[in-house]
């Protein structure tokens, strides 16, 4: 009897069992895979069905016949690559980190004309990288698009390299505020050029930027996907699957593949993925609610004292669920020509599990990671442990005065009494 045919799985049976294997195939197969770490396989005897047939560029990369070296296809990587496949609804490539993903994207498209705006610094630093000894214009993001028809890359794609690179990051690094991905790629698309997220504050299942029109996804894995601070890691995701193929030929020529160790960490963490953000972003928009009300003086917690309210820690709060909103009194330089009328809601799910506050004055910024008990005072983001920084001590040329934080698993109601006993502390020692 033919077993009924199930509805499409949602994304946390997804993350759980995206990669099962055929029971049919593997009767009794393992519930937790096995780690696979070599990085050379045997080579058939020539006389056996395998030598025929081998592993080539040609082969689906994603499902090979064999292994041959593990800088072409390894077994642990084509399963934590089936997982993300699916979850991030196209073909994903694993990357040995978040920048090196972003330099391959750079290279797959090879654009005479980057449009880029603020974001991580690291991207910057690469595309910097990139056009060293390149004719390439980087301009603003807002900046009118040149149309350039680009030099196809081969008869079995529809890729015009050279370009014009529209790099959108959205949510933005350090504020967690979206940008409009629908009206970036249609710019894009209109200028004959390819559009790139960076959508590593929103991963799934907060937000899909393909369904956006957004050419290519990138996430640095080491955040969000890895969830435990333990790993490097970097992802590029297409829906063309010519144009996956030729990501994985470029990935096996300029060897920037992951670990073995590493993409076994990110299989065991990508199956808790969806829980971990939702929770995550949960807890982020509710201490977003509550340090905007230190801003506005308009606390209902009684256990606030006067002294930290009224914007005399918290001068300023950025996170998508406060979009749209009017440019503030003190905007910075480098955010006061961002789209604050944009509505992310159709966007974005809840909001980031990271964004960004303007402490009150320098002193302030500098001490308050210190103070605090349950938020370690570290770069990165996207860890189970709750995580806060002055982002000038990672980012040059930033505010002194911009923070970052990144909300983890704990409990909000200690993440929030940490928060007001460290800044009651703060303005009783380092008071101007």
């Amino acid at each position: 009897m033919t077993p009924p045919e199930l509805p499409p799985p949602r994304l946390e049976t997804l993350a759980i069992h995206a990669d099962q294997p055929d029971h049919h195939e593997q009767p009794a197969y393992p519930a937790a895979p096995s780690i696979s770490m070599s990085t050379t396989f045997r080579h058939p005897h020539p006389e056996s069905d395998f030598a025929k047939t081998g592993i080539s560029m040609e082969d689906r990369p994603e499902n090979p016949s064999m292994h041959v070296y593990s800088r072409y296809t390894q077994e642990t990587r084509l399963r934590a690559e089936e997982v993300i496949s699916k979850m991030m609804d196209g073909h994903a490539l694993l990357y040995s980190s978040g920048l090196s993903a972003a330099a391959s994207a750079l290279d797959f498209y090879m654009p005479s004309t980057i449009a880029i705006r603020r974001g991580y610094f690291g991207v910057h630093a690469v595309i910097k990288k990139y056009c060293l000894g390149r004719n390439v214009k980087v301009i603003d993001l807002d900046d009118e698009y040149p149309v350039v028809e680009g030099i196809p890359a081969g008869d079995h794609l529809d890729l015009r390299q050279g370009a014009t690179l529209v790099w959108v990051e959205s949510p933005l690094n350090p504020t967690g505020e979206a940008r409009d991905l629908e009206h970036y790629a249609k710019r894009a698309h209109d200028a004959k050029g390819y559009m790139v997220v960076d959508a590593t504050l929103a991963p799934p299942p907060l937000q899909n930027p393909f369904k956006h029109g957004v050419d290519m996804i990138m996430h640095s894995a080491t955040k969000y996907f890895g969830g435990h601070s333990d790993l490097l890691m970097g992802v590029l995701a297409v829906q063309d699957y010519n144009q996956f193929k030729l990501l994985w030929e470029d990935r096996s020529q300029n060897g920037r593949v992951p670990g073995n160790l590493e993409t076994y960490l990110l299989l065991r963490s990508l199956r808790t993925m969806p829980l971990r953000v939702r929770r995550q972003s949960e807890t982020a928009s509710k201490l977003v609610k509550f340090l905007y009300s230190l801003t506005e003086g308009q606390i209902a917690d009684t256990h606030v004292p006067d002294k930290i309210a009224h914007g005399c820690v918290v001068k300023q709060v950025w996170h998508s669920t406060l979009q749209p909103r009017a440019t503030l009194e003190e905007e910075l330089d480098d955010t006061v020509k961002e789209n604050h009328d944009f509505d992310p809601s159709s966007q974005i799910t809840g909001g980031p599990p990271t964004f960004g506050i303007l402490i009150s004055n320098e002193t302030y910024a500098t001490f308050l990671s210190h103070y605090l008990s349950y938020f370690i005072p570290a770069t990165s983001l996207g860890g189970v442990e709750s995580l806060i920084e002055q982002r000038i001590v990672s980012s040059p040329g930033m505010d002194p005065r911009v923070m970052r934080i990144s909300v983890g698993l704990e409990d909000v109601e200690d993440l929030k009494a940490d928060l007001i006993a460290a800044m009651t502390r703060l303005v009783d020692e380092r008071s101007p």
